[in-house]
This record gives structure tokens, C-alpha cells and sequence, in this order.
């Protein structure tokens, strides 16, 4: 962690010694009464946490906190429910790189029963979205939704947005040369293991996506949306 999250209500309150983060502050950052570190409000500030006391059970902390954090990137992720140990990945490394959105569709070629994981049942997605931002010294989480069809999921998309759909077969051109640098909103979309059905290329279209892909070479779901994401972070936010 390169920051420790809290929600706000838990800021009032003594942080319990079997918390995971009461571990990190002792164990890894190794602070003692007295020392500070760097901490976050979930979906608010930046700031820093001093260990007061360390008790039998749990840390007594306070707090200063800073600034309002930036926006997030407006990169919006729409991706064909994957395998639920792909879906962890893709919520932990594309909440680090930056996006403002993560919309989960059923597909028709995915496997329906990944919607049935104690992932999304029982909410467990949100802990690799918080380690996602912790990871990236962030405080913002991205929007995750899940379960749609795919033609629900398009109509959730921001107007106006650059649409681009990855797929292997068809494409014409590369990601990289399709994109140009932009400030504006921009929707990927990147199919589940077995990819897009024509059926489904065609709604891409009719929603006003072009089409582009990241080589000859057939990527991992996850390892996909770290290549295109990095690529489009680039554009928007070039060196």
C-alpha cells in the first residue's frame, strides 16, 4: 500500500489490531506512537495519520487531511464478464492506471455462471478496487457495475465519447494509431476469453465504435486491458 484508505466513518473510531492496514502500519511501514504516514479518505482527500497509542487490540489514530484530490482519468472500461480470478485483476490494475468507470456485460461467448461468484455476490470486488487505488496513491474509486446485458451496458456509456472496441478479427488498424491525444471521455470495450460474436460487433457499430487491436499477438483479458489502457493514458496525458 502506498497509501492507507479509510472510509470516513471509520476515521472516529480505534482501528482493530486484526485490521490487515493496523498490520501494514506496524509490520511494514513499522511506526510507532508518535510516527506519521500517509493516508487517504475514500472518494476524499489526500493526508496524513499519526499513531497515538497502540493497545491491546486496536490503534488509536488521527488525522490531517489536505486538498481535494484531481478527477479521475475519463477513461471508461466496458468488459465482457471474464473468469472471476481475470475480473480481480482487471478491477486491481485498471483502478491503478486510471479509469472513471468499469461496466462488467454479459456476453455471448462468456461463461454465464462467472456472474454467480462470491466476487460480485458478495461484494468482495470493491477490495481489489481499493487496493487498485492504494497501489496508485489515490483516494478516487472508479464506478464498477456489473451483470448487464451488453445492450444495457451501451446505453450507460457518456455521450460524445471516442468508442473503440479491441478484437482480433477485423480490425484495421492498431490502437495506438487509431488514437489521437484527447482530454475528452473515452470508452474501450474488451471482450471476454473467447471474444466478440458478430452479433455483437454489430451492436458495437450501430453504438459508434470503431474497431482497432494490439498486434498480431493474442493477449490475456487482463494483460489486453493494461496494454490498451497504458496506451490510452498516454494519449491523454502525454509526457
Amino acid at each position: 500500500m502506498n497509501i492507507i484508505l479509510f472510509q470516513p466513518a471509520e476515521v472516529e473510531l480505534p482501528l482493530a489490531l486484526r485490521d490487515p492496514r493496523a498490520t501494514h502500519i506496524l509490520e511494514v511501514l513499522r511506526r510507532r506512537p508518535g510516527d506519521s504516514f500517509d493516508a487517504g479518505l475514500i472518494n476524499g482527500p489526500r493526508g496524513k495519520a499519526t499513531l497515538v497509542a497502540v493497545h491491546n487490540d486496536t490503534l488509536t489514530l488521527s488525522f490531517a487531511w489536505g486538498e481535494p484530490p484531481p478527477p479521475l482519468p475519463p477513461v471508461h472500461l466496458l468488459i465482457g464478464l471474464p473468469r472471476p480470478q481475470t475480473a480481480r485483476d482487471v478491477l486491481r490494475d485498471a483502478t491503478s492506471i486510471g479509469v472513471a468507470s468499469l461496466l462488467f456485460v454479459r456476453s455471448d461467448r462468456g461463461e454465464p455462471s462467472y456472474a454467480d461468484s462470491s466476487l460480485w455476490g458478495k461484494g468482495e470486488w470493491r477490495d481489489y478496487v481499493i487496493h487498485g487505488a492504494a497501489q496508485a496513491f489515490c483516494t478516487l474509486l472508479p464506478e464498477v457495475i456489473y451483470g448487464l446485458t451488453l445492450s444495457e451496458g451501451l446505453t450507460r456509456l457518456p455521450v460524445g465519447s471516442q468508442r473503440i472496441a479491441l478484437d482480433n478479427y477485423g480490425a484495421p488498424r492498431h490502437l495506438n494509431r487509431w488514437l489521437v491525444p484527447t482530454t475528452g471521455s473515452v470508452v474501450l470495450a474488451i471482450g471476454p476469453e473467447r471474444g466478440w460474436s458478430d452479433d455483437e460487433r454489430v451492436a458495437f457499430r450501430a453504438a459508434g465504435f470503431d474497431f482497432a487491436h494490439l498486434g498480431s499477438r493474442v493477449l490475456r483479458t487482463e494483460t489486453a486491458c493494461v496494454a490498451a489502457l497504458t496506451l490510452i493514458r498516454a494519449k491523454q496525458d502525454p509526457p
